[in-house]
């Protein structure tokens, strides 16, 4: 099992930053992929970005590419995800998972075995 524990959300304007941080632990390894992903009120969930942690390689959703970055701290075992020049379309609640078996960072949610409860970002205008 795998634990994810999301925080880091809250209340920007327009143009701002957050850093959003995704804590793992129990069956925790180097080598996952893990997700970030948001849901805004009545939409479906949306890919946002993806690493896989033992190559760093990095996969975005071309509508924050640019904006959002995502690192990791494996000796941590947490995840960020810097989110810049924030969009009031950016408002939603923000997911990390994590994807154990993925051999490359992937945007399908049915990839991804273990999610947090999230955390909820809300951009004003």
């Amino acid at each position: 099992q795998v634990q994810l524990v999301e925080s880091g959300g809250g209340l920007v304007q327009a143009g701002g930053s957050l850093r959003l941080s995704c804590a793992a632990s129990g069956r925790t390894f180097s080598n996952y992929v893990i997700g970030w992903f948001r849901q805004a009120p009545g939409k479906e969930r949306e890919f946002v970005i993806a690493i896989k942690l033992n190559t760093y390689s990095i996969y975005y959703n071309g509508s924050v590419k640019g904006r959002f970055t995502i690192s990791r701290d494996n000796a941590k075992n947490t995840v960020y995800l810097q989110m810049n020049s924030l969009k009031p379309e950016d408002t939603a609640v923000y997911l990390c998972a994590a994807a154990i078996r993925a051999l490359v960072p992937t945007m399908s949610p049915k990839d991804y075995d273990y999610w947090g409860q999230g955390t909820q970002v809300t951009v004003s205008s």
